[in-house]
């Protein structure tokens, strides 16, 4: 594909994105319904009340939401290292998995040597040269399929103390209130409530 080709299919991208939203808000415009009212010029913000000054677009409440979602969702992205970490030591792990194999040597001779599967997980887990350990073939595969186990082991700690840690600032957010969405007219709702009532006493 050449250079201008590649211009050419970006313009014409560009060019039909355009008229489309082109055509179909003029075609919005003219075919929707127009009743203007009092009530449908007052500021919307997604069925909330209007708070501060008008030069306030939205609620702070937003930001508030929209900051704890964002941390939280962050920190949610650190299980998926964990997981793949997990899942490769729990494989290596598996007693059913064949870890070593016969390899023939230049001279004719036969040697045990990694299996590559095995070589390949190992590899992904940051071993840069992978081989194994013993060259005896039960020790070998004993000592391989134990350090996986260790590993999976220690990645479940590891993840259950950040998961910990989540857990602590998810409960400490809650205690304080901060997703309680209607925060701003707690503090109305009893004030109201006793000049209600006192009209209805007084009446």
């Amino acid at each position: 594909m050449t250079p201008t080709s590649i211009v050419a299919y970006l313009v014409l991208f560009g060019t039909v994105g355009f008229l489309f939203l082109f055509v179909t808000l003029s075609l919005g415009r003219f075919v929707r319904a127009s009743s203007p009212s009092p009530e449908k010029q007052e500021p919307y913000e997604c069925g909330e009340r209007a708070v501060g000054s008008s030069f306030v677009q939205f609620d702070l409440r937003f930001y508030v939401v929209a900051l704890v979602f964002i941390i939280f969702e962050v920190e949610l992205a650190f299980f998926f290292p964990w997981a793949t970490v997990f899942g490769k030591a729990t494989q290596l792990a598996d007693p059913n998995l064949e870890i070593t194999q016969p390899s023939k040597l230049p001279d004719g001779s036969v040697e045990l040597s990694l299996s590559d599967p095995v070589r390949q997980k190992l590899t992904e887990l940051g071993v840069r040269q992978p081989e194994l350990p013993s060259t005896d073939e039960a020790d070998g595969a004993k000592l391989i399929r134990a350090d996986a186990r260790r590993l999976a082991l220690t990645a479940v700690a590891d993840i259950g103390v950040f998961f910990a840690v989540l857990l602590v600032a998810f409960a400490y957010v809650w205690n304080r209130g901060d997703l309680q969405w209607v925060r701003a007219f707690g503090d109305q709702a009893p004030a109201q409530s006793d000049r209600s009532a006192s009209n209805k006493a007084s009446g």
